[in-house]
């Protein structure tokens, strides 16, 4: 259950890389383009963002490569210190941390996963998954414990004391997120983890994170640039493009009503059925007759009911309540790709 109250909050973030970004930003003019700043000898690596994550919340962050998305994922952790805005993280402003209350806040309340793996090569699954608690100077017989308890959560249970160069690409995925996850982070960035890894891996690796947050709840901020990844495991999706937010929206909302042209090219593949479920349909103001249908289920999981049902209008139920109604006709049109 997501929490709206902000884990993570950034307000007119802006991330400039050139000689004396500081001095050029209090002088920029307003509407100054990405091509502008770039004429001027200066890389917007992330443009006036404003975003909040939320407690629980799982953020897909997506774009092409060099858009932003990394630069943005980097400046909530404050491995890159901002130029303008600001960035809290359970309502501290980690601009004003200390070195040590900012290393403090990355041992105990973040994790990070990235796409390449870096294990420790002469260190054997356990000892890769320990190393940041013998990082923080927990005892040895604590950190064994709690390592053998993520390596069993992630599925590695049985491979110990195997090398990484014993492991298989997926293996030592999941030996990175069970490193990350040894130090119980509130807070897990993940940036494009899984692509590295072959189709069906990627696939498994999917499934298996998806478990994961089921049973943890984390608060969790993923980068992608596969859509069809976004849309598996998106609460919300954010998409960037030249260092700014186009559209951070559900996956149901930016299919269905693309804020700018950019999106909309970035969703005219995608099986819009597979994706819009009912509960986004649902008008509060309509009423419907007869049984209703489940708010999760997708115009695709409706099919064969939206084909052969007649009623205009059907109800739509969730948390054990009508919710409203959605028009069959506006479904249908989803289906059949007219929407």
């Amino acid at each position: 259950m997501i929490d709206p109250t902000p884990v993570i909050s950034a307000r007119n973030v802006w991330k400039l890389f050139g000689p004396n970004p500081k001095a050029y930003l209090a002088g920029l003019p307003e509407g100054h383009s990405y091509d502008a700043i770039r004429e001027d000898g200066y890389i917007a690596g992330v443009k006036d963002v404003s975003i909040e994550v939320g407690r629980g919340e799982m953020l897909v962050i997506m774009g092409l490569s060099g858009s932003g998305k990394s630069t943005l994922v980097r400046c909530f952790s404050r491995l890159h210190d901002i130029t303008g805005g600001s960035i809290e993280v359970e309502g501290q402003d980690i601009m004003s941390l200390s070195e040590k209350e900012l290393i403090e806040l990355r041992r105990n309340k973040m994790g990070m996963v990235f796409q390449s793996f870096g294990l420790l090569p002469h260190r054997t699954v356990l000892q890769n998954v320990a190393f940041p608690l013998e990082m923080r100077g927990q005892d040895r017989h604590e950190r064994r414990e709690r390592a053998l308890e993520v390596v069993k959560l992630v599925g590695l249970e049985g491979r110990e004391e195997y090398f990484p160069r014993e492991l298989s690409g997926g293996q030592q995925q999941r030996v990175g997120i069970a490193r990350s996850l040894a130090i119980e982070p509130d807070i897990w960035f993940l940036d494009e983890p899984f692509s590295a890894l072959d189709p069906l891996i990627r696939r498994e690796m999917q499934d298996e994170f998806l478990r994961l947050q089921e049973m943890l709840g984390k608060t969790i901020v993923f980068i992608t640039h596969d859509f069809d990844e976004a849309l598996r495991l998106a609460d919300r999706i954010a998409i960037m493009k030249d260092g700014a937010v186009e559209q951070c929206d559900t996956p149901d909302r930016i299919v269905l009503n693309p804020a700018t042209e950019y999106v909309r090219k970035f969703t005219e593949d995608i099986d819009k059925a597979r994706v819009v479920h009912a509960g986004v349909l649902a008008r509060a103001d309509v009423s419907g007759e007869g049984d209703p249908v489940m708010a999760s289920a997708s115009v695709h999981d409706l099919a064969k009911l939206l084909i052969e049902d007649r009623r205009a209008e059907i109800p739509v139920a969730g948390n054990g309540q009508i919710l409203g109604a959605l028009n069959r006709q506006e479904a249908l049109n989803i289906l059949v790709g007219s929407g």
